[in-house]
Parts: structure tokens; sequence; C-alpha cells
């Protein structure tokens, strides 16, 4: 049975505004374009729950136990143990009990072993994104909620900021994501806890998140406390608004180029082509948009932006240079175009 409900208080009360506007396009009774019904005979479609049973998830698994019921939805919960520190099962186990006392259903513990590529916390998260990817195609499920905040995206920025990673990486993570959504990306972490304590709920507290050897950890306990001492308060916010500003840019700038692209690329056997004088006509940002887009469409291969300049400056900087070659693809300027090709097609021509 679910526990008792709690009072309503401003923390929890935000918490579950922020679930309810992520759930609203999922619902059938609150969005006819779905084409759900609702009805006895038609199942409600599932969310699930991305439960590590720490503050933001599980006051995240108890708004989702609240608001799905009402858009029409049910709710489960997957839970991640990576084995990386004793006693992550008992761990495990005690979000699956919360997440059953919080009447969701299914309840699913997915249990990982974690590589070594990239490093201990890029394994760890590919590690968790495979099993809950594998436990929403088990389950059919439509959604699966995460429960990242403010303080998380803010975080990330600065992250993306420090290591130089350009526009993609300051942008953040985005509310929606496939089958991902970030219901509280808006909301504080001391939120969280605070709609923790009001409810009345145990959350497990990650030793791994005091540990100063994570990088991320360093950010959130050493770095934004020194730039809000020394800056004044509300740098999270910024950051996070920072990350909203340049997502809005950057889809519209992608948007632009997707449209420029459909009227200038011409398609052949040996792959694509863009015409210079174009490319060479519109602003940096979206010259540059139209050539990784022509390589990620065509040969499925992502370019950095290192890789992005080279090519640009076949355009810009032209003085006769030959091909270059680029992994899985290879770039020329003849006859007015850029003309790509994968790299195993040049090298038999």
């Amino acid at each position: 049975m679910p526990p008792t409900r709690p009072r309503l208080t401003p923390a929890i009360a935000d918490v579950r505004r922020a679930v309810r506007s992520a759930l609203d396009p999922l619902s059938p009774v609150r969005n006819t374009a779905t084409g759900g019904t609702g009805t006895d005979s038609e199942p409600q479609p599932l969310v699930l729950v991305a439960l590590s049973g720490g503050p933001d998830s599980l006051a995240l698994a108890a708004a989702t136990a609240f608001e799905a019921s009402r858009a029409g939805l049910r709710a489960g919960a997957v839970i991640v143990d990576h084995g990386l520190q004793p006693g992550s099962a008992d761990a495990a186990a005690q979000a699956a009990a919360a997440a059953q006392l919080l009447g969701l259903s299914p309840v699913l513990v997915k249990t990982v072993t974690v590589g070594t590529d990239g490093g201990p916390e890029a394994a760890a998260r590919t590690a968790r994104y495979a099993a809950i990817d594998l436990a929403a195609d088990e389950t059919g499920a439509v959604a699966v909620l995460l429960g990242h905040t403010l303080d998380d995206q803010a975080e990330t920025v600065l992250l993306g900021l420090a290591r130089g990673s350009g526009a993609a990486s300051l942008q953040g993570m985005a509310p929606t994501a496939g089958l991902y959504r970030r219901p509280l990306l808006g909301i504080r972490r001391a939120t969280t806890v605070a709609a923790c304590a009001d409810a009345g709920l145990d959350p497990w507290l990650d030793p791994q998140n005091d540990d100063v050897a994570f990088t991320r950890v360093r950010v959130r306990s050493i770095v934004l406390p020194v730039l809000e001492a020394q800056l004044g308060p509300g740098i999270p916010q910024a950051l996070a608004r920072t990350a909203e500003q340049l997502r809005e840019d950057s889809e519209a700038l992608d948007h632009f180029a997707r449209e420029i692209a459909e009227d200038l690329a011409e398609h052949s056997e040996a792959g694509i082509s863009l015409p210079v004088a174009a490319l060479a006509a519109n602003p940096a940002a979206l010259r540059q948009r139209l050539i990784r887009l022509a390589v990620a469409s065509e040969f499925d291969v992502t370019l950095s932006r290192a890789q992005t300049l080279q090519i640009a400056r076949l355009v810009t900087d032209w003085h006769g240079q030959g091909p270059l070659d680029l992994p899985g693809v290879r770039v020329e300027r003849r006859a007015g175009l850029l003309l790509f090709a994968a790299t195993n097609l040049a090298a038999t021509s």
C-alpha cells in the first residue's frame, strides 16, 4: 500500500508541478494528439523513473507516482546497481523498496558491469544508460524520467566551459532527448532534499557524491561555492540560463542549416557536394554547421571542431591545396564545389 499522502508543502508542490509539465505531452487524458483513450481496453502508457535512491530521483519518483495516474499514465522505476562500491546491492534494494511503497510498478533492478573506457565516470554513465534503455525496451515505456536538477545543469555547463568544448557542450543537458525527459532542470537540489524530508522519505546518500577524486564533485563542492562567494549568489541559475539560451540559438541555427542544405547539397554515388560560393556567403556558424551536417548525414561521421575548421579553410583560405583525408571521409575542392567522399571509396578512385 502507498504511504499516507504527505502534507503539500512548497517543495513538494514545486517538484510535482515540474513533473506534471513533463508528463503533459505524454498524457492520453490531456493530449488527444497521442491517440490514447485511457480506456480499460487500451493499456495506459508507461513511464519509468530512473531511480538511484538519492534525494533528486526519490523526489522525482514520489512526484511521478502522484502525477502519473492523473495524466492517464502508469509509472514504474528502473534502478541500476553499478557494483562499484560495497553495499551497492543493498542501496539498490532500498531504492526498489521505496519505489514499491510509492506505488510504482513495475520496479526493475538492473545489475551492470562497468568498463574502463573514458574513465570511471564516463564508463559508469555508459553502462547505466545501456541498462535503462534495455529496461525501457523490455517494458515498452514511452519515456524515462531522469532526476537531473538545475545544480546538475550548472555543473555540466561549467565543466563544458572549462574543457573548451564549444556551444554544444555549453548547452548542458536537454530537457527532452529521445526517450529521456528531465523534469527537474529548473529545480534546485535543495528543493528535492526538502521535498523528501517533507514527504517523510529517506533518501540514500551516495558517498561518491562527496569524493573529490571525481571532477564533478570538485566542481560542486569547491568551484561553484568559490564562484558564488566571489561573484555573488545566483551562479547556478545564471549558468542554467546560459545553457537554455545557447540551446535555443543552436536549435535555430541547426534548423536554418537543414533548410539551406536541402537546397545546396548534391548527392552522387561517391558522396555529397556543397557549392563553395554558397558556403562562403554564409556566416561562419552556418557554414560550419553545413559542413558538419553534410558529413554526419551522408557518412555517419561526427567531425570535431578542429576537423570542421580544416574543411572550412578549403572555402575561406584556399590556395590550391589538395584533398583532406579525415577519419571516414575525404574532402577536396574542385570546380567550385566541396566534394565529400567516404574514405574507402576515395581510396579506390
